[in-house]
């Protein structure tokens, strides 16, 4: 064979093999990076030629549809009061991606879900245009505007989260202040990433970020609920014994540092400087409860906090969730107290370093309310396929089935409804008996400088419960420094009671 001949084959063998190599590395090696590229417009192209399935409440109500148009990207992701419901929801755009609920249930959502497989195929063979699935939510509108009106009237920022106690299901999860998902839906990219800067995603505050569930606050007195619930379980103390300090003020032991209660008082009812832990829940004495988290002890107080939850990073439900902690986080673990004695006391009033998302602080009352059986918080109801038929139904599943003993929980009931009586009136209507706890909890580098952070957990009826609510004030309203719990949390969480038992 002619040398020169030989030489252009063996180059075109290589020149062939190197295009093999390449084809092997874009489409098998590296295809996520190219699909996924945002500069890719085929791909965005084709996630929005399919009609994306409707995001629903508990009655139907629809709260995210698709609609026809007739631009390249055929189909106009638009949600119906989209403020009201956007911390379940979440969004779709074309600039910043998918989230919330449209990122949790993404691939059911554009049809692309193994479940949805058979009926994908169905349409190819029929030449059905295909379509996404449905998503049906536990929310129920009542509960949900409730909840978020009264946050928005009052001028607050917080959030609101409302349980169902026997099966775990969430039936009202507000976030205040709030965004429109509509103006991130926009196919105009530009207008879309206007919207997006807009809401400061980077900032702490920004309404983007879901506060029920992706971020955590002190909080405050109701974590006293914890306390008491070791307390009670190991047996370091009862419901009634008059043994812990009405004192105004305690010192912390081994330092000068004093605890006060609020406003420097006395803990009212006392017998000889002494309360019982009932009448330390129900007029929230800060002196008393630091004393008993002393007593009942780090090992018991961290592990009765990880019984209800807390440092608990897989929870979903299914949209992803902060773990709440006891303490700072060290090698992915939360849950050790820190400064010893000094740093217990100050954690048994729910400070220093403990934080809670208001889902927590809803599981606790929902557990409490359940008999001491913590149900999986769930916020999906059940998934339909395009035809509307069902493809998956959402049962009850237990938690932890023994936080803490149905005996407990009754007693805990009992101090909860005594706590009630000093919790204010405002929504408060006759004939509803409710169990409840508030909190006032200070935060920042200059805490007497900031307004608190106000909270009111509660379930009702506190005899037959149909709902447990957490409610988080964070800021607004008029009281500013003067903010406690029960003054703006407990309306919030009233009302949605009140919607809950067909009273509001």
């Amino acid at each position: 064979m002619n040398k020169g001949i030989r030489r252009v084959g063996i180059l075109m063998m290589v020149l062939v093999v190197l295009l093999l190599a390449n084809d092997s590395w874009v489409q098998v090696l590296n295809s996520n990076y190219y699909a996924d590229n945002p500069h890719n417009q085929r791909q965005l192209y084709d996630q929005y030629a399919v009609q994306r399935g409707l995001i629903t409440a508990s009655d139907g109500t629809i709260l995210a549809s698709s609609q026809a148009t007739n631009d390249n990207l055929k189909y106009l992701r638009t949600y119906t009061n989209g403020p009201l419901y956007s911390a379940a929801t979440g969004y779709y755009s074309v600039t910043s991606g998918a989230h919330g609920m449209e990122y949790a249930e993404n691939s059911f959502l554009n049809g692309s879900d193994d479940r949805l497989a058979l009926r994908r195929l169905s349409d190819l063979v029929t030449g059905n245009t295909s379509a996404g699935g449905t998503v049906e939510l536990t929310i129920d509108p009542k509960i949900q505007a409730a909840g978020y009106n009264t946050m928005v009237q009052d001028g607050f920022s917080g959030a609101a989260v409302a349980i169902q106690p026997s099966t775990g299901q969430i039936l009202g999860m507000v976030s205040v202040p709030s965004f429109d998902p509509n103006t991130l839906s926009t196919h105009d990219t530009a207008a879309a990433q206007a919207a997006y800067n807009g809401y400061s995603p980077n900032s702490p505050t920004s309404p983007l970020i879901n506060q029920a569930v992706s971020q955590a606050y002190f909080p405050g007195s109701t974590f006293k609920l914890v306390v008491a619930s070791a307390a009670l379980s190991n047996n370091v103390d009862d419901e009634n014994t008059t043994n812990l300090p009405a004192a105004p003020r305690v010192t912390l032991p081994g330092t000068s540092t004093t605890l006060e209660n609020y406003d420097g008082e006395t803990c009212p009812q006392s017998v000889g400087g002494q309360v019982s832990m009932k009448t330390a829940l129900a007029y929230s004495c800060n002196t008393a409860f630091a004393t008993l988290a002393g007593q009942v002890g780090a090992a018991n107080l961290s592990a009765q906090a990880a019984k209800y939850g807390f440092g608990n990073s897989n929870l979903s439900i299914p949209l992803g969730v902060v773990p709440s902690c006891v303490g700072p986080t060290s090698g992915g673990n939360c849950m050790n107290i820190p400064n010893g004695v000094p740093g217990l006391y100050q954690s048994g009033i729910g400070q220093l370093d403990v934080q809670e998302t208001p889902l927590q602080d809803a599981m606790i009352a929902a557990t409490i309310a359940n008999g001491g059986k913590e149900m999986q918080p769930q916020l999906v109801k059940s998934l339909l396929a395009p035809d509307k038929s069902t493809i998956q139904d959402f049962s009850p599943t237990v938690l932890n089935s023994n936080v803490i003993s149905s005996s407990v929980a009754g007693t805990l009931t009992d101090m909860m409804e005594a706590s009630e009586t000093h919790s204010g009136t405002a929504n408060k209507l006759p004939g509803v008996l409710i169990a409840s706890k508030t909190g006032t909890a200070e935060h920042g580098p200059n805490s007497k400088t900031v307004q608190p952070y106000g909270w009111y957990v509660a379930f009702a009826p506190a005899n037959n419960p149909q709902i447990a609510v957490a409610v988080v004030v964070t800021s607004g309203g008029h009281l500013d420094l003067a903010t406690v719990g029960a003054q703006v949390a407990g309306p919030v969480g009233r009302a949605m009671i009140n919607a809950a038992l067909g009273k509001g």
